[in-house]
């Protein structure tokens, strides 16, 4: 499986951290520490692949990736 980007912020109009995956669109979770966010996003990811994956979607490809890997 691909290895997505994650954003991790606080929002505090939502009072909490949110995880945002960019190349999944609109998928990002939320909690009250950035590891729950975060931990709440793989569910969430997981959720979103096979949801397009039944649709008959496209995956798509992991577009952002850490400095170190881009160079390569």
């Amino acid at each position: 499986m691909n290895r997505y980007a994650i954003v991790v912020f606080w929002s505090d109009e939502d009072g909490a951290w949110i995880a945002d995956a960019p190349d999944l669109k609109s998928c990002s979770a939320f909690g009250d520490t950035p590891e729950e966010a975060v931990a709440e996003l793989h569910v969430a990811m997981d959720g979103w692949i096979a949801a397009a994956r039944e649709a008959g979607h496209p995956i798509p490809a992991a577009r952002y990736k850490p400095r170190h890997e881009a160079a390569e």
